[in-house]
């Protein structure tokens, strides 16, 4: 029987080791013929390089880089918005191509320090954004980063917040001053995208009032705008 047993046993390891030899005679040719022999990051300027670096394993090769768990790991960088690896198989260089998320808020919310980006991530610093402090408490909070995330989907850029009081929020958004409070709605924003472009000259653009956009006017008056909701 013991002999029976050895012998259906030896062909299952041979064959056991054979397939472990082959692959890592596959692992051996990929790195030897595929290796990365570098890593170059583009578009960074608080994502470090050498981040990069240590996201990509020891000895690896390009065939088996797997890009989108590279990818998954930069972006959990809270300076990164989003990230693209791309390979080069002739030069063995490994290209990052990272988008950055830049500081918008510089806020005092009880006496702790928050930095907050358009799309509403903590950031660990201003990254070389020149902010005024604003004093905010959690419902203001709450009103910017809702603001925030409808300007984002609509593909508006918040470029900062100014200035919070009774009245509401003063942000730059597009580059131009504009005035919210309260919920703003997905017309509104729309219809702010146009009107900013159509008026250059208005000195801001005042969304407190719902489903309207009131522009400024250098004389002091105001107009409105009704938007589709």
């Amino acid at each position: 029987m013991a002999r029976l047993l050895r012998k259906f046993l030896r062909p299952v390891a041979i064959s056991g080791t054979v397939a472990l030899l082959t692959a890592l005679v596959a692992l051996v040719v990929c790195y030897l013929l595929f290796p990365v022999t570098g890593v170059e990051v583009k578009g960074a300027r608080m994502f470090p390089e050498s981040e990069a670096w240590e996201a990509v394993p020891e000895h690896a090769s390009l065939l088996l880089l797997n890009l989108d768990a590279l990818e998954r790991r930069i972006e959990s960088n809270s300076w990164v918005k989003g990230a693209k690896v791309l390979k080069d198989r002739e030069s063995g260089i490994v290209t990052v191509e990272v988008e950055e998320r830049s500081a918008v808020l510089d806020g005092d919310l009880g006496g702790h320090r928050i930095t907050l980006s358009a799309d509403g991530t903590e950031l660990p610093g201003l990254g070389g954004a020149v902010l005024e402090r604003v004093v905010i408490d959690e419902v203001q909070l709450e009103e910017i980063l809702r603001v925030g995330e409808v300007l984002e989907e609509n593909g508006v850029a918040l470029n900062s917040v100014d200035g919070v009081d009774a009245k509401g929020v003063e942000a730059t958004v597009e580059g131009r001053r504009v005035l919210f409070g309260g919920d703003v709605g997905y017309g509104q924003t729309r219809a702010l995208e146009g009107l900013i472009e159509n008026h250059p000259e208005a000195p801001y653009f005042d969304l407190r009032s719902p489903q309207r956009v009131v522009i400024g006017e250098e004389s002091g008056e105001e107009s409105e705008a009704e938007t589709d909701g």
